[in-house]
């Protein structure tokens, strides 16, 4: 998106929280960002944790942000489920839009490990005027395909098998991709450092080297968020999937690949489990997805006059090879059991 709106000429602030500044990388494309302590998930081996969650998150910290957060010079707040640029319009009645997978979640989209205070917060973490919504599948009027943002490399499969959860205790991970010496891995992690234990490849998590890791990957192995899984169905690499326990977006995600057929879910890791996924992995075309940020680049510079049904009409009718099978798509689960 910063690439898109740069090429439209569209002057912009970007605000990033969730995440400790020292935590952050590859942040060069938004230029001089603002950053702010914000709201975030605390997790540990491969589970949301709700008491961390709320004693790493200060209330009354996020609402001095929200509430100090000058909006007034802004013909537009953008959020991406960020909820202190959310909340600031929202207190100020500026003009917000929201844009991202979280938005996506209306009445017919697949849901999963979602109750009453968990669609509670969902609905209220980041409120904004207008929503459009990212997904792999139109389940309402409002919803994109997925932006993805990759390099122009012409994907491969023989570079190993990625793996990338960052959630999850990363020396258990090594341990147990250790004992299936007969594959080659390749492991990302903000935590890890660039070396080699045995047949598994140590990387630090970077940018570039991810994506030019997975456009090699033979496979990946990853928990269920939407940004990467997008980009590897827009590659066609098989998917190996473990949703984070506890946190209903993961949960729904995985519902939904498995009703789509694109990508193997488990609620758990282990070497039998990898191994039994190896012999037969599930496959799938490359999704084909249209330029989407491009399109919400234009979109923007141009007022959003176009409501985002149009909009949503418009990009759906132009995505690849999967349209067709996506259009008669059972709505039925058939989830893998281990």
């Amino acid at each position: 998106m910063a690439a898109a709106l740069r090429e439209y000429r569209v002057d912009v602030t970007w605000l990033v929280s969730g995440r400790d500044k020292s935590e952050l990388f590859d942040m060069q494309a938004l230029g001089d960002y603002l950053h702010r302590q914000g709201l975030s998930f605390a997790t540990h081996n491969g589970r949301v944790r709700y008491r961390k969650t709320l004693a790493k998150n200060s209330v009354r910290q996020f609402i001095r942000e929200a509430t100090t957060l000058d909006v007034s010079q802004f013909d537009v707040v953008i959020t991406d489920f960020e909820p202190v640029t959310a909340w600031a319009a929202h207190l100020a009645g500026a003009p917000s839009i929201g844009i991202g997978h979280q938005y996506a979640f209306g009445k017919h989209t697949p849901k999963r490990g979602m109750n009453p205070l968990n669609g509670l917060i969902m609905r209220g973490f980041a409120p904004v005027e207008t929503k459009v919504g990212l997904h792999w599948y139109p389940y309402n009027n409002h919803i994109l395909p997925p932006i993805v943002h990759l390099p122009e490399l012409q994907p491969q499969d023989g570079g190993g098998i990625v793996v990338y959860l960052p959630f999850e205790d990363q020396h258990a991970i090594t341990g147990m991709l250790q004992k299936i010496p007969e594959k080659q891995f390749v492991q990302f992690a903000s935590s890890l450092e660039d070396t080699r234990r045995g047949n598994v490849q140590l990387c630090k998590a970077n940018t570039t080297g991810f994506k030019r890791a997975l456009a090699h990957a033979e496979a990946v192995i990853c928990n269920s968020g939407f940004e990467l899984i997008s980009e590897c169905l827009q590659w066609g690499k098989p998917v190996l999937t473990k949703p984070l326990g506890g946190q209903p977006e993961q949960l729904s995600n995985a519902y939904s690949l498995e009703l789509l057929g694109c990508a193997t879910v488990t609620a758990q890791l282990n070497e039998r489990i990898i191994c039994h996924w190896l012999q037969k992995p599930l496959r799938h075309h490359a999704a084909g997805y249209p330029n989407v940020a491009d399109a919400l680049g234009r979109w923007i510079a141009t007022g959003c006059a176009e409501s985002p049904q149009a909009l949503s009409a418009r990009l759906w009718s132009s995505t690849g090879p999967n349209r067709e099978r996506q259009r008669r798509m059972p709505m039925v689960a058939a989830p893998m059991a281990y």
